[in-house]
């Protein structure tokens, strides 16, 4: 889509060495990506909200390479320290967008990358991790030849870019909300890239809160990459994608309507088919953990009793992530601290709420 053989440096008129920073959040899906096919592309149509606090920092440092070789010459450090495992993954991911950005084998980079949030959490650490990169070498690639001055031309750009590392990173690139996905639902909606729909909310879901209640921080026992390819045997696929489908349209009218009853359902029941296609895959597996239920059993109650619209969801792991608005804070927090805090890894909770995207540092 993007291929492109002229973006190559001219040696005779080389550039100054320099280095970009980027900062960009995770996000957590309402309505869940969950099975794709061909190169990171969703089977079903995802919608996120942007988180501010569970950011990602990367800074990509760069200088042409003093002898012409073709390698991708790369020095990754990750919370300040050397990492081989992340550093072959990113080398393997700046190896396939060779025919993207043939100047990468230019140049000698530097990546420095560290997070706001312990890397084991369970917070999405890819999806800001990766869409902090894309971000850095579409401003890179507008710094050496000013092709990406158009801002939406540069964030469809890097949301196809971030896709390719992390399928979820593409909706990291805007803010509030994003739907990636072909969907009738939203005009321009691709299976390339991610689009914007913030201008499709309604102001209450702006000022939404996610905290994070971290259950464990133990490595997952079947990884999301594992899991995406063995929906191609359960036999609840197909339901489940048209399920999605229809969600969607769903999700996006309450959204726009401020329907905090019909968000919230919907938000619930996302997260709980997601965990029982793990349990109906084959070999089926289980990431919620005893202090999960615990907790949405909890939060049930807590609705109930005092009306107050505190809704969870899950990602493709055992912590629970509690959203409301920003109204509650003060009520829900003393409810996590007070009643769910114990079922916590150390008592640990990342506080979160809907932002405004990547930044430039």
């Amino acid at each position: 889509m993007y291929e492109n053989s002229r973006l190559i440096i001219d040696s005779s008129n080389p550039p100054e060495s320099g280095e970009i920073i980027w900062r960009s959040p995770s996000n957590i899906a309402i309505v869940k990506y969950w099975g794709k096919y061909g190169i990171q592309l969703p089977k079903n149509p995802s919608l996120s909200l942007t988180l501010a606090s569970s950011i990602t920092d990367t800074r990509l440092s760069y200088s042409l390479k003093a002898e012409d070789d073709a390698a991708i010459s790369l020095d990754f450090e990750f919370q300040g320290e050397p990492n081989e495992a992340f550093a072959k993954k990113i080398v393997a991911y700046l190896e396939s967008l060779s025919a993207v950005f043939p100047f990468l084998r230019q140049l000698d980079l530097k990546i420095e990358s560290g997070n706001s949030f312990p890397h084991s959490a369970g917070i999405a650490s890819s999806a800001s991790a990766m869409s902090a990169l894309a971000l850095c070498l579409c401003s890179l690639e507008d710094r050496l030849f000013g092709t990406l001055q158009d801002p939406d031309t540069f964030d469809k750009k890097a949301s196809y870019l971030a896709r390719l590392g992390s399928g979820s990173a593409c909706r990291s690139i805007y803010p509030y909300a994003a739907v990636w996905g072909e969907t009738p639902s939203v005009a321009g909606s691709s299976n390339e890239y991610a689009v914007c729909v913030a201008d499709q909310l309604h102001e209450t879901f702006k000022d939404f809160h996610d905290d994070i209640l971290i259950v464990s921080q133990d490595e997952k026992s079947v990884s999301s990459r594992d899991g995406h390819a063995l929906m191609d045997g359960n036999p609840y696929a197909e339901p489940r994608y048209a399920q999605a489908r229809t969600r969607m349209g769903l999700l996006l009218d309450a959204m726009k309507a401020g329907d905090l009853e019909a968000f919230g359902k919907i938000a619930e029941d996302e997260a709980l088919a997601l965990h029982a296609l793990m349990m109906t895959s084959n070999p089926s597996y289980i990431l919620m953990r005893p202090d999960s239920l615990a907790i949405i059993e909890k939060v049930r109650q807590y609705r109930l009793d005092t009306k107050i619209p505190l809704y969870f969801t899950l990602d493709a792991g055992p912590n629970v992530h509690l959203l409301y608005p920003g109204a509650h804070v003060q009520d829900v927090r003393a409810f996590i601290e007070q009643e769910l805090s114990e079922h916590c890894d150390s008592g640990y909770v990342q506080q979160d709420w809907v932002g405004e995207g990547p930044e430039e540092l």
